[in-house]
């Protein structure tokens, strides 16, 4: 139920209590014995924060309209050039998927999950659906929009929020929201500075936020795969992917698919670019300067497709999407920051990160470090090791098509909702229902 509630001149009684565009699928006594950490209950939120800002698609960039980029729940247009890069029974697997869709994407999983309840009474947590990406992206890329503006949704919601039971009742730690941007985009210290100041707002202090990247210093911000163009319909499909990418004939050693950063100084990813120009012959570049990158390509697939390594120097932030076109595609990626993937997805990457990966110091490799003879004098017999691993940790990184998952194997949206639920269920043990996190 929405109660009516009127602040700072504001009344959200006005606003429709109708379900949002997502329907609810009855959960059922042979589910819940499946969902071992418990039951999680969905709020029926105000659509102005979720269904008014993506109908508003068309005003959610400067530039131009995101409802493409946003369609099919979040997955985007399908990939259908793809022909020929990937097997033919799979192209209807594959999206051209935005990197920031993952709060539209999780919308649409928790409301067919069979460990969502409709009884909050017995729930062991509760999801938020505020679509935060969107609501501050609109606001991030123009001086005309006070630090006020970047916040009216956060605010808003969180007022909304603080007058329902079931927070009331734990302050907020048993709660968890999706937010589809990287942590930074949420942590704004001061008026003049990038994005919201969401995550300091005082109610956000004891929420379970999953993000694409994290902060690995806060508890409270779990890192969750960025989202990649590959949605399995069925188990079948992941099993004939893993497959296929074992079989691939790699021609390539390494490469490296991403753009130089001109405005910044003695930009790594363009040492990067240089080395692996200057190494044609081992090293296969896809400069997005020049092609277009934006949401995956069938260039960037290729090129992963056929190399045993591929670079992965940080992005506009430490991590960047290409870790997961990377891995999904069979190659083995080649760090350079620990915080790009070692501090960020630990429960969705193997433990041991040498089993999957490889670590290069970039300060070496600005001090004379081969990256191709660091990368040659690992045995044939370890690659093939590091790509096993690679491939198996494959259904981990992706999000599902079906809005109920897969038959019987778990992928990145239920390896997220398990430990979620795992948290909470264990906060639950130690210190009892009603009690606060901190």
């Amino acid at each position: 139920m929405i109660r009516s509630l009127t602040t700072g001149g504001i009344s959200f009684g006005h606003f429709s209590t109708s379900p949002p565009p997502i329907q609810p699928t009855e959960t059922n006594t042979s589910s819940q014995k499946e969902c071992g950490w418990g039951m999680f209950y969905v709020y029926e939120l105000p659509e102005m924060f979720n269904k008014e800002l993506f109908d508003k698609c068309d005003e959610l960039n400067p530039w131009n309209s995101r409802c493409v980029a946003l369609s099919n729940h979040g997955f985007g247009p399908r990939a259908v050039t793809l022909g020929g890069v990937v097997p033919e029974n799979l192209t209807s697997a594959w999206f051209w998927t935005d990197q920031f869709a993952a709060e539209i994407i999780f919308h649409n999983r928790v409301m067919g999950h069979k460990c969502r309840t409709l009884e909050p009474e017995g729930a062991t947590g509760f999801y938020v659906p505020f679509y935060a990406g969107l609501a501050v992206g609109k606001y991030l890329w123009s001086d005309n929009f006070s630090a006020r503006d970047r916040d009216f949704h956060s605010v808003m919601l969180l007022k909304w929020l603080q007058e329902q039971l079931f927070w009331k009742r734990s302050y907020g730690w048993d709660h968890f929201i999706m937010m589809g941007r990287i942590s930074w985009d949420f942590r704004r210290s001061r008026d003049s500075d990038w994005g919201s100041s969401f995550i300091y707002m005082p109610a956000m202090l004891n929420v379970t936020r999953l993000l694409i990247e994290r902060n690995p210093w806060d508890y409270f911000d779990v890192g969750v795969p960025y989202p990649t163009g590959f949605h399995p319909r069925s188990d079948t499909d992941i099993v004939e992917w893993q497959n296929y990418v074992g079989a691939r004939n790699r021609t390539s050693l390494y490469s490296f698919a991403g753009a130089t950063r001109a405005d910044i100084k003695d930009d790594f990813r363009g040492f990067v670019m240089n080395n692996c120009y200057n190494e044609s012959v081992k090293c296969r570049v896809v400069d997005c300067a020049k092609t277009k990158c934006s949401n995956g390509s069938s260039a960037i697939l290729e090129a992963f497709l056929s190399s045993d390594f591929c670079l992965q120097p940080r992005g506009d932030s430490f991590t960047r999407r290409s870790i997961f076109d990377c891995m999904i595609a069979g190659s083995i990626p080649v760090f350079f920051w620990h915080r790009t993937a070692y501090y960020q997805y630990n429960w969705f990457l193997p433990v041991e990160p040498e089993s999957y990966s490889v670590f290069i110091d970039r300060r070496d490799v600005k001090n004379g470090t081969s990256i191709r003879v660091v990368l040659e004098k690992i045995s044939k017999r370890d690659v093939e090791r590091m790509r096993a691993k690679v491939i198996e940790y494959i259904p981990r990184l992706v999000y599902a098509e079906p809005r109920e998952g897969l038959e019987t194997i778990k992928d990145a949206f239920d390896v997220a909702i398990d430990g979620v639920l795992r948290r909470f269920r264990e906060q639950i043990d130690r210190n009892g229902n009603s009690t606060r996190m901190w």
